[in-house]
């Protein structure tokens, strides 16, 4: 044993110098474009709303947003065609002999003063450095006292400079930017990820209007319009809404399961959470449980609710450079904790407002009592089924794993996970072959799933498949601990495979809708043909793909359509759930109407959809 281990100690490698010439000093563009996720976090191309394409527009953002939260400019213009943004703000613009230096010299801007920039959104002279260096073309104009100064740049490389030009325009900054194409690769920016930003913005910024494209974009009631736009359950009482110096929160209850939090910080919506989101829910419970006078459970407060929380804090500190998640403890260098400033606030408001408006007290009263109810009922069935579950070995016989949790440890790739929810086992040990066991897992399901419209947690629970999911998953006691980034579900499809696909969603709408609006929640695309001849292999999406791909490899290649994910190989899977993963989110809006569509599409109205299927029929000819 001693001499294996022996064997294992690192040996030096041959013939390899160790000298001056080893170390370098890169140049701050060239830095910034070696290690981009250092600076706005992953690349992407656009399909995803963190992609780093919609980073580079916040950053711009950034800045003149805060120039309206110090009291100038009250209009800002967006636009983006054929992938050049464009942001004009009517702030007090750049000091003219710095316009350069703000945007190419690394630790330059105002945002260190706190006189000047007391609760900042932008970064500390980081942020439009960043976009510059990762822009193929960067233009910056500001304009002030009748002139106006502008440079431009290609990659961070300075191209040229105008100075001192007069004008007669408002005051205010305009920067155009391109996101260079060979590091974002085949980007397109998503009109939905802009607007949802855009929208958080004008909610954060009750009276700033933001013009993108055409489309306007302005908050009369700040987060009662955030709660009034995202909720996709009607809510059991008004809306309320309590805001004081440096704080505004918006709480309401639906009959809809779990917890909905919309947490913001001097702006930088915190999807991620951090200090003042748990401080928020735990305060929360605790002024309702103090309030009632009752030793109700947390959880029984806290279940349907849909909440908001913003906050601004001198000098934050986030967990990360792309901001989604705060650190900070103390709401500044000589303010309080941020557990005593939001502790107080809701102590003394949300208090005084409950024992003012007497009907929502009791709604909100009742809401508790029936979630207590529903809980005491379960409560066995939940002990049951976490035992079956453990006594089921998961990790051998339904759930196939990644070594990011063999050892139940999230690690550092946690963003990078995800789960497939098959069905079958042909389809199950495809994907299981071809899958990255680093970060992949597979969960495979046996039959159909229940379908759970309609049902209680108790019946759910009781049912074994859903049960070993949730285990899987690990979200029986909400989403804080979910294992995976990606619920995926994968499919066959045929009538059968879209069956099982229903009644997943409907379970997951059901019960943990927060799963779909966090963006967990996905649907695998699988080719559906496959066109080849003796030089090249090409697999197609759809009908359009197949008939590009017969005019691309010319007369007579072989097409082979594929009916069932067990139908296609793991040599030829693993193109599908690699790298150019197709994948197709699952969104859930208030436009949905979510309950009326559960009620039709899985409801007791077989007569209705049976009309429905004739009504809208379509006949593939490749089953004939």
């Amino acid at each position: 044993m001693e001499e294996e281990l022996k064997n294992t100690d690192p040996q030096p490698i041959q013939d390899v110098n160790y000298s001056d010439d080893d170390i370098k000093t890169l140049d701050w563009q060239e830095h910034i474009r070696r290690r981009p996720g250092m600076y706005i976090g992953k690349l992407g191309d656009g399909s995803s709303s963190d992609d780093g394409i919609y980073v580079l527009l916040k950053e711009v953002l950034d800045n003149s947003i805060d120039e309206y939260m110090m009291g100038f400019g009250k209009s800002i213009e967006i636009s983006i065609a054929d992938n050049k943004v464009t942001v004009r703000d009517h702030g007090r613009g750049v000091p003219l002999g710095k316009v350069r230096d703000v945007s190419s010299k690394m630790n330059t801007g105002a945002k260190y003063d706190s006189k000047a920039f007391k609760k900042s959104v932008g970064l500390n002279g980081v942020g439009i450095k960043a976009v510059n260096a990762l822009s193929s073309y960067f233009y910056i104009e500001s304009f002030r006292e009748g002139k106006s100064v502008s440079v431009e740049y290609s990659r961070a490389i300075f191209v040229k400079e105008n100075k001192g030009v007069n004008q007669s325009e408002d005051s205010g900054t305009l920067i155009e930017f391109i996101p260079d194409s060979s590091i974002f690769v085949n980007y397109t920016f998503k009109d939905e990820y802009i607007e949802s930003l855009l929208r958080n913005y004008v909610y954060l910024n009750t009276g700033l209007t933001i013009h993108y494209n055409g489309n306007k974009f302005y908050s009369k009631n700040g987060l009662v319009d955030l709660l009034n736009e995202n909720m996709t359950s009607e809510a059991l009482y008004p809306i309320i809404h309590l805001s004081d110096t440096d704080i505004e929160v918006s709480i309401t209850h639906t009959n809809q399961y779990g917890e909905e939090y919309y947490s913001f910080v001097n702006g930088q919506h915190t999807t991620q959470g951090g200090t003042h989101q748990s401080v928020f829910r735990e305060a929360l419970t605790r002024v309702i449980k103090e309030h009632y006078n009752k030793n109700f459970d947390f959880a029984d407060i806290r279940n349907g609710i849909v909440a908001a929380i913003s906050i601004k804090v001198e000098e934050p500190v986030f967990e990360s450079q792309t901001k989604t998640k705060l650190g900070s403890k103390d709401m500044g260098p000589d303010g309080p904790t941020i557990q005593k400033f939001i502790g107080d606030f809701l102590k003394r408001e949300l208090d005084n407002y409950l024992h003012k408006n007497g009907e929502t007290s009791e709604i909100l009263y009742k809401k508790i009592l029936e979630s207590e109810k529903e809980r005491k009922a379960i409560a066995g069935v939940t002990k049951l089924a976490r035992e079956r579950a453990k006594k089921a070995n998961l990790h051998n016989k339904k759930l196939r794993d990644c070594r990011v949790h063999y050892n139940d440890s999230k690690g550092d790739n946690l963003e990078e996970t995800s789960i497939f929810i098959t069905e079958g086992d042909s389809a199950s040990g495809s994907i299981t072959k071809s899958r990255n066991p680093n970060l992949q897992a597979v969960f495979s399901l046996r039959g159909k799933p229940l379908n759970s419209y309609g049902l209680t947690k108790k019946i759910v629970y009781e049912n074994e498949e859903f049960n070993l999911l949730q285990a899987a998953l690990n979200i029986e006691e909400g989403l804080e601990d979910l294992r995976y980034n990606k619920i995926i579900i994968a499919t066959d499809a045929d009538t059968d495979g879209m069956h099982i696909r229903l009644l997943l969603l409907t379970f997951f709408l059901q019960f943990f809708p927060d799963l779909i609006k966090k963006n967990h929640v996905y649907i695998l695309q699988t080719p559906l043909f496959r066109v080849r001849n003796k030089k090249e292999t090409l697999y197609c999406y759809t009908e359009e793909e197949r008939l590009a791909a017969i005019s691309k490899l010319g007369a007579n290649p072989e097409i082979t359509r594929f009916k069932g994910l067990g139908e296609i190989s793991p040599d030829e899977f693993r193109h599908f759930i690699g790298k150019d993963i197709r994948l197709d989110r699952v969104t859930m809006k208030k436009e949905d109407l979510v309950k009326e569509m559960l009620n039709f599409y899985m409801g007791k109205n077989t007569p209705e959809r049976q009309d429905f299927i004739i009504e809208n029929l379509v006949v593939d000819e490749e089953e004939l």
